[in-house]
């Protein structure tokens, strides 16, 4: 079997790809030793705790690169694998961002009913921006994965015999998506545009009755 030839869009595509990676480990690296030890670890086992992620992928990572070197299907070899692990990560973020904003605004209402110093004190101010980042995880992030999920599955059901038929064919391909990015930046315009309040409709003797 001839090994395909990567084009330079797609080594680009990757390369962006790995640069949000370390994006993300960047920041893991900056601030996870904080959280541990205000957690509770002590400085002799926050090194512990560092590498269990790395030896995690050690053991798994193996075992997923041998499913899917064995995987043969219509949509390839890692295709599958991918859209299986967007959506369990979807399902643990919304999980994730549901608990946590809910947990925060009950911390929030805890002290508030006189606990841990009441309002006023340093942990009424921390509770309360807590709660001003959690609102929008547990009221819009959180639940706003779950239809992002099913459309997921139901765009990847619906646009699986034209993966398997156009395969061969890229100037079709390139024309699906091409009419997708369309539609996706006429739905961004249309999300943004502005719009005239209520009162704008109302007669001017009402507004100044109101």
């Amino acid at each position: 079997m001839q090994k395909p030839q990567k084009t330079y869009w797609q080594i680009w595509n990757m390369s962006f790809g790995f640069l949000g990676i370390q994006f993300g480990w960047g920041l893991q690296m900056a601030n996870m030793s904080a959280i541990y030890e205000y957690l509770g670890a002590t400085a002799d086992k926050i090194p512990i705790l560092w590498l269990a992620a790395p030896l995690t992928g050690l053991i798994v990572q193996p075992i997923i690169g041998h499913a899917s070197d064995n995987t043969w299907t219509r949509l390839g070899r890692r295709r599958p694998y991918f859209l299986v692990g967007a959506i369990l990560t979807g399902q643990l973020m919304a999980n994730f961002l549901s608990n946590s904003g809910g947990a925060w605004d009950n911390a929030k209402k805890y002290i508030e009913d006189g606990h841990e110093g009441g309002k006023g004190s340093d942990a009424h101010k921390a509770a309360v921006i807590g709660d001003t980042i959690g609102d929008p995880f547990k009221d819009t992030a959180g639940p706003a994965l779950n239809p992002l999920i099913k459309v997921m599955n139901l765009v990847s059901l619906l646009i699986l015999p034209a993966v398997i038929t156009l395969h061969p064919h890229t100037g079709a391909r390139l024309a699906i998506a091409g009419v997708a990015l369309v539609v996706l930046l006429g739905a961004i315009a249309f999300s943004k545009r502005k719009t005239e309040s209520m009162d704008s409709e109302l007669p001017a003797a009402v507004k100044v009755a109101a």
